[in-house]
């Protein structure tokens, strides 16, 4: 999620899941007063309720407290447990809007050494950085200090800035909670988000919380979530359409990086087939020949030798932090083992001269050209020997029309009295 440039790859692939096909969540809370204030766990699990789906969450939140205090607490006791789907990471609701040396030396090594821990001990889990908002009025304490923070929009801008450089460099997703809560704020003003304190959130505060995080958990429409609060039904629905615009229509924006298989078929010679691989974002490529022989290998360039003729699906599967993207493609094998190819020594045996295709690669047309005087019954085959044409050979010269066939190799088999010569054609 580079500043300037916020073009990453969501995890939506969860969007591929039917509606009606529950999914499952085990969620771990790492926060403060932010999160337990209204019990935002519970609400999110009762907004997943509402949509079939559940969230099994734990948490571990005093009041104020901050990653460093996080990664020698509890919490860094119940993040080593391991078996999470995804840990949800909240910083101190000022701390990340302190001046840059500040939060380099007491903010970003922590969010570093939690989310390592994270990794380390659920490979396969989630980090998700909490997103706060800036407060009502600013924060006019600290203004003193870093005269940014004296507005809601400078103090909310730079929450904005830290936690998405968080995400970034440490490989993780964002719930953009205080993206929701500026839109509302500039179009909606008439909703309360904050308690009196001008900092904690009221019920509507939270519930648009809850629903941007169910939205990050499941990559669903919140349109379609029927639970509410408590709160009024018209500032419910509002609040559900600005999460939609802000966190489900901008997915990739707050997602971290997935994977992408990708690779182009580099050369088919004989029974070698060579591959070289576009992947990215990758931790392990496996690679499936469609053979049978699967092999795993991270290098650009792969390659494989075939023992039998056919036409072979390869698969790509390309996988990071336990997702996976897989592309297939299908590539045309002769084994000239058993496959002669051009003027053979079973051509020779027959007595019969030169037989020649030309152009051979084709677009769309052959010349087949026999010696004069053979009698000759010809067969068009794909590699698989099933039959597209055949027809006696009377002339010396017969034009093969294979435009109406799609791009592959084909087998032209010769057969006379004195024996048979099979030629490869290629078709481009």
């Amino acid at each position: 999620m580079k500043l300037g440039n916020l073009i990453l790859t969501c995890l939506l692939m969860a969007l591929a899941v039917p509606c009606g096909a529950q999914q499952s969540k085990r969620v771990l809370f790492v926060g403060n007063s932010y999160t337990y204030v209204n019990d935002l766990p519970q609400m999110i699990s009762a907004v997943a309720q509402s949509m079939g789906d559940n969230v099994e969450a734990s948490s571990n939140t005093p009041g104020g407290c901050t990653f460093m205090q996080h990664c020698s607490n509890q919490s860094m006791t119940m993040i080593c447990q391991g078996n999470w789907d995804i840990v949800v990471l909240q910083e101190q609701s000022q701390y990340p809007s302190f001046p840059q040396e500040q939060v380099e030396n007491e903010v970003f090594p922590y969010a570093q050494r939690l989310v390592d821990s994270v990794y380390a001990n659920s490979p396969c889990a989630e980090p998700m950085f909490y997103m706060t908002w800036g407060r009502e009025n600013g924060d006019q304490y600290n203004a003193q200090f870093f005269p940014v923070l004296g507005t809601y929009e400078g103090m909310d801008s730079m929450l904005y800035v830290r936690y998405m450089y968080m995400a970034e460099a440490n490989d993780a997703s964002v719930c953009p909670v205080g993206r929701v809560w500026r839109r509302l704020r500039s179009d909606y003003s008439h909703i309360g988000l904050y308690q009196s304190d001008g900092s904690h959130p009221s019920v509507e505060g939270s519930y648009a919380a809850a629903c941007a995080f169910y939205v990050m958990f499941f990559h669903r429409d919140p349109m379609q979530i029927t639970y509410n609060p408590g709160i009024d039904d018209n500032v419910a629905s509002t609040i559900r359409s600005v999460v939609r615009s802000v966190v489900f229509d901008q997915l990739p924006l707050w997602c971290r990086t997935s994977p992408h298989a990708g690779f182009v078929v580099d050369r088919v010679e004989n029974e070698e087939a060579c591959f070289t691989s576009t992947a990215t974002l990758a931790d392990k490529v496996m690679w499936d020949f469609g053979d049978g022989t699967i092999v795993e290998g991270n290098s650009q360039q792969v390659c494989h030798t075939y023992q039998a003729s056919g036409t072979y699906t390869v698969a790509q599967m390309a996988s990071r932090h336990c997702v996976t993207d897989t592309m297939t493609m299908t590539v045309n094998v002769v084994v000239t083992d058993t496959v002669p190819d051009d003027t053979t020594a079973a051509a020779v045996a027959l007595g019969q001269g030169t037989i020649r295709l030309f152009p051979n690669p084709t677009m769309d047309e052959t010349m087949l050209t026999v010696p004069d005087g053979m009698a000759a019954m010809v067969e068009l085959t794909d590699v698989e020997g099933r039959r597209i044409t055949s027809f006696q050979m009377q002339e010396t010269e017969r034009m093969l029309h294979m435009e109406h066939l799609p791009s592959g190799v084909y087998l032209l088999r010769i057969t006379t009295h004195q024996g048979t010569v099979v030629k490869r054609i290629i078709k481009r």
